[in-house]
C-alpha cells in the first residue's frame, strides 16, 4: 500500500468515526425528546384577557412559556371599560414582525413601549422570540392589584 493510499485510508477511517459518534450522541439524548421543538409556523401564545365584565383587574392567565428561535402570534384583549396600558421587557428582547388592530397592521423597526386599551378591544402582536430570559409584563397603575405576570423563553 502507498503512503498516500494509507493517508487517505486512515482520514477516511476518521471521518467515519467522527459521524457514527455524532449519531450516538444524538441518538442517546434523552432529554430533548420532551421538549418542544422550534416550527417554521408562528404559534399563538394563550390569550391575555385584562379584566372582564365582573371584575375589572381580573386576569385569564398570568404566565408564559415560550421557545426560544420561535415564532408566535399574541392576542391581547381588553374586556373591561378601564383604560390598560400594558408594558412588558419581552417586547425589547423579541423580533417584533407587526401589531394588528382591527385588520390594520403596524410595522415597526423598534420595540414599542406599550400597548394602551382606551375601550375594549384585541390587539394582536406577532414576534420571533430572540433570547431566553424571564420577563415580566404588567398594567403598571394596576399591578398591585393583580395585573402582573411573567413570559419565560426558554
Amino acid at each position: 500500500m502507498s503512503k498516500f493510499t494509507a493517508i487517505a485510508f486512515a482520514a477516511l477511517i476518521g471521518a467515519l468515526s467522527v459521524q457514527n459518534q455524532a449519531f450516538a450522541q444524538s441518538a442517546d439524548s434523552d432529554d430533548d425528546d420532551d421538549a418542544p421543538k422550534v416550527t417554521r409556523a408562528s404559534q399563538n401564545v394563550p390569550e391575555l384577557i385584562l379584566g372582564s365584565k365582573d371584575d375589572n383587574f381580573a386576569v385569564n392567565q398570568k404566565d408564559f412559556e415560550l421557545i426560544a428561535g420561535q415564532g408566535y402570534r399574541w392576542k391581547i384583549t381588553s374586556a373591561a371599560g378601564l383604560e390598560y396600558k400594558f408594558m412588558t421587557d419581552l417586547f425589547r428582547n423579541v423580533w417584533m414582525n407587526q401589531i394588528v388592530i382591527n385588520d390594520l397592521e403596524v410595522h415597526m423597526n423598534g420595540a414599542p413601549a406599550w400597548l394602551e386599551f382606551d375601550s375594549e378591544g384585541t390587539i394582536n402582536v406577532q414576534f420571533t422570540t430572540v433570547r431566553p430570559g424571564e420577563y415580566t409584563w404588567s398594567v403598571p397603575d394596576l399591578a398591585g392589584k393583580g395585573m402582573t405576570g411573567k413570559i419565560i423563553i426558554k
